[in-house]
């Protein structure tokens, strides 16, 4: 019965919520200054050319539904997880706290019973429990009550009733990465027998150097999705970012794709040898691979790659990235360039076309989903995989995800620039490679200028005693300058990387 207790309760959504319409966003649109635009018909060979003719309806009984509750989601990498701190996380619409108790992760609601305070701000204690810091409640994994600090010790033991415990996820470690099930009922506990998150061998290949990488975002699980789906963006979206997508504005050719396996579970899409093969396993893995090398002499020397993209959808309007880079190389420098230096490349692609999803996610609110079709004008094969995609979201999920907890499907308003490419939040916080780096380039800088400061007092207090020649003085006071330049330096670099750094596509 205990168990029973701890679930949490089903909160089912309102139809009238989850269906919300584009007409229902028109008083946030009005206030963030957006206008609807009549737009003319389109042509309808146009139509035809983006989306199949409209077949009839499937009757009620027939259609297949996506059920998000019964799916498994990543928390984020166990590098990143600090087994000292509670870290809370928001996925699916639903508040949630890990933590190491000494033997396993752990996964509970992020609110304790007692007064709805956050248990992501407690802190694990010398037993590994979970411990809230408004009044200092302690919580085992199975969510359990084990201590309340307030009641008598010899008063009746009111930490082991029903409403004293926390509900609890199951939760799993698989290919370095904390997943957690969404469901707390009793007949879930063992979901793992029956349900398991995706697998790919080559994140546990002992040959294979894996980077791994979190981030959040201001625009929605859709687009996420959408976005890392379209390898045509690649060489202007991202342009001047790095040596490989530095190509000129119209270098830009048909990509060819082949969509196979399609059905509520995904889809296989087929490209050239260039980008490979890319697998959607729903609702959260996009997974690419090279195509495969026949000849086992180009298979020793050309290094084998692969990217896992674990899309989560978190609420209305944000979404979390995070992405496992396996590759089998070799050379020594790749085994001694640090993770945060990995990191400042791929945030600085995931900023270059961040504003544009944010923006390009309010236009379709406005011309709404079920319209993306013929807002849109999608005529080649290179978006063969926006348009599947897209396909899957209507058919199976009718455009909405399944959140866990009833939400208003409004966007939330648009912040100013930096703060929605900032990385500082987004990132940083999540990692603990770039916190780190973070720590020690603050305390380089700060050393700079405190040296630079005492070369000036050395040559003042010296008094010409020490250094009497000019050449010294001048050899000194250059020292002082050099110190007091690199730290502004730094504190340049530190601010681009590791807080805000504009992309203006006009000057790439």
């Amino acid at each position: 019965m205990a168990q029973l207790s701890c679930a949490r309760p089903s909160l089912s959504l309102p139809v009238s919520i989850r269906k919300q319409s584009a007409a229902s966003l028109s008083p946030w649109l009005s206030h963030t200054g957006v206008r609807r635009r009549r737009r003319l018909p389109m042509p309808v060979s146009a139509v035809a050319v983006e989306m199949p003719p409209p077949t009839l309806a499937e009757p009620e009984a027939e259609k297949e539904r996506f059920d998000w509750l019964d799916q498994w989601y990543p928390i984020g990498p166990i590098c990143d997880l600090d087994p000292r701190a509670p870290h809370g996380r928001t996925v699916l619409g639903l508040d949630i706290v890990a933590w190491f108790d000494g033997g396993e992760w752990r996964v509970v609601d992020d609110a304790c019973p007692h007064r709805l305070a956050p248990l992501s701000e407690g802190r694990v204690d010398d037993k590994g429990r979970l411990q809230c810091a408004y009044h200092g409640w302690c919580f085992d994994g199975s969510g359990s009550c084990q201590f309340i600090p307030q009641a008598p010790a010899l008063g009746p033991p009111v930490h082991k009733n029903k409403k004293a415990c926390v509900a609890p996820y199951p939760s799993v470690v698989q290919n370095n990465i904390l997943w957690f099930y969404p469901r707390t009922e009793p007949e879930y506990r063992d979901v793992l027998q029956r349900k398991q998150p995706p697998y790919f061998p080559d994140l546990d290949n002992p040959s294979f150097e894996t980077i791994y990488g979190t981030r959040d975002f201001l625009y929605g699980y859709d687009f996420l999705v959408e976005n890392l789906m379209d390898p045509a963006h690649v060489p202007y979206a991202h342009k001047g970012i790095v040596p490989p997508f530095q190509f000129d504005k119209e270098h830009g050719g048909p990509i060819k794709m082949k969509i196979e396996e399609a059905n509520i579970n995904g889809f296989l899409s087929i490209q050239d040898e260039n980008w490979g093969q890319f697998r959607f396993t729903a609702p959260c893995t996009l997974h690419r691979s090279e195509m495969p090398i026949e000849s086992l002499e180009k298979r020793k020397k050309q290094p084998e790659g692969m990217m896992v993209f674990l899309c989560v959808p978190v609420s209305p309007g944000r979404s979390r990235l995070i992405w496992a880079f396996p590759r089998s190389v070799n050379a020594w420098p790749e085994k001694i360039i640090p993770r945060w230096l990995h990191h400042l490349v791929s945030n600085a692609v995931l900023d270059s076309d961040l504003y544009l999803l944010h923006i390009e996610e309010r236009k379709f609110a406005v011309a709404g989903l079920d319209n993306w079709h013929k807002a849109c004008y999608v005529p080649t094969s290179s978006d063969n995989m926006t348009i599947t995609f897209r396909n899957w979201f209507r058919k199976y999920c009718e455009h909405q995800i399944g959140w866990a907890t009833p939400v208003v499907n409004q966007l939330p308003p648009t912040p100013s620039k930096d703060q929605l490419m900032e990385r500082y939040w987004s990132h940083v916080m999540q990692c603990t490679s770039c916190t780190a780096a973070l720590k020690w380039m603050r305390a380089l800088e700060v050393g700079l200028q405190v040296a630079s400061v005492a070369v000036v007092g050395f040559l003042a207090v010296s008094k010409g005693k020490i250094v009497t020649s000019v050449v010294q003085r001048a050899a000194v006071v250059a020292v002082a300058v050099l110190c007091f330049a690199a730290s502004r330096w730094l504190a340049n670099f530190i601010e681009k990387a590791f807080y805000f750094q504009d992309y203006v596509h006009a000057y790439q």
